[in-house]
């Protein structure tokens, strides 16, 4: 059944497996906002669990904003999950509003750790930002925000550390067609070197939005989302949603241009799981209906496929 709560409007999400049981972080915001578009500067994450990706149990909020002049002041957004020997460590965005009323914010790459997935520890020495040398800042004054959000954080295929993924634009193109996937890099996941972009601007993105690098079927596969409003170059005017493109390494680059369309934009933010028959399959939160109004809710998983180098959903998986 659909993952809705009845009070709250829930969006991006993210997961992690221990055992048999999956840990879903999503977005929320409380529907008495009225107007969807505020629940971006009114986020905090809450927490859910369920052993079939279907059924969910909801065990209440446990990131909220910090305040004052942290760089989560205003809101926590999307982020991802990695298990160690000692502990679970999650990344995440947070988001400082300048101005009340305005959209002007600046994004951080932050972390907190957990022994259980219930109870989070903010982690206030990881604070990852954009970095000048090779991706824009608001200082720019070309972008109404400092793009650098929903971290994908994998371990190096070969040992060689821990990849972070992040939306990201870069610092020297058109002022529009300047989404790339930024990258960073930690031997421990305490310690974060910025470096340059896996993607390339010019592939008619604005914005790559909560990137993940996965296996599907035995193939690597990068999975992002971009909606309708923020395609440019020679995709503007097409129809936005959740993109992938298949990769011959996880680590890049990433051939963004060859980019396809996996769903439209109805759907958002999907991510792939492996459900309990180890078949990977999609979910994504419900975005926006027939009539184009927000919706707010998760969608369950969406089978999928390979079509020569697309990946599509095959269907829903019931």
């Amino acid at each position: 059944m659909t993952f809705t709560l009845p009070d709250h409007w829930v969006w991006d999400f993210w997961l992690a497996r221990d055992g048999d049981t999956h840990h879903m972080m999503f977005l929320q915001a409380p529907m008495s906002l009225g107007d969807p578009d505020l629940r971006h500067r009114n986020a905090s994450v809450g927490y859910a669990t369920s052993d079939d990706l279907r059924s969910w149990t909801v065990h209440g909020t446990v990131l909220e904003p910090s305040g004052g002049h942290a760089p989560d002041a205003t809101a926590t957004w999307t982020g991802s999950i990695v298990r160690t020997d000692a502990e679970w460590r999650m990344f995440y965005t947070g988001s400082r509003f300048l101005r009340d009323g305005a959209i002007t914010n600046v994004e951080t790459v932050l972390a907190a750790s957990s022994a259980d997935l219930a109870t989070w520890t903010k982690d206030s020495a990881v604070v990852v930002s954009a970095d000048p040398r090779w991706y824009e800042t608001l200082e720019a004054q070309t972008w109404h925000e400092e793009a650098w959000r929903d971290p994908w954080v994998f371990a190096d295929p070969d040992g060689d550390g821990w990849h972070m993924l992040v939306t990201a634009r870069a610092g020297d193109a058109d002022s529009r067609d300047r989404g790339v996937i930024g990258h960073a890099w930690s031997p421990d996941l305490h310690r974060w070197e910025v470096r340059p972009p896996l993607s390339r601007p010019g592939a008619g993105f604005a914005h790559l939005e909560v990137p993940q690098v996965v296996r599907v079927d035995g193939r690597w596969v990068l999975v992002f989302s971009c909606d309708s409003a923020h395609l440019a170059g020679d995709r503007h005017g097409r129809t936005g949603g959740i993109w992938a493109v298949a990769l011959d390494d996880p680590r890049g680059p990433y051939p963004i241009e060859r980019a396809t369309l996996v769903t439209a934009e109805s759907l958002y933010s999907g991510r792939i799981a492996e459900d309990a028959d180890g078949r990977a399959v999609m979910l994504a939160f419900e975005n926006v209906s027939s009539d184009g109004s927000f919706v707010g809710t998760l969608s369950d998983p969406l089978a999928l496929r390979w079509n020569g180098d697309r990946l599509e959903v095959a269907g829903e998986d019931r």
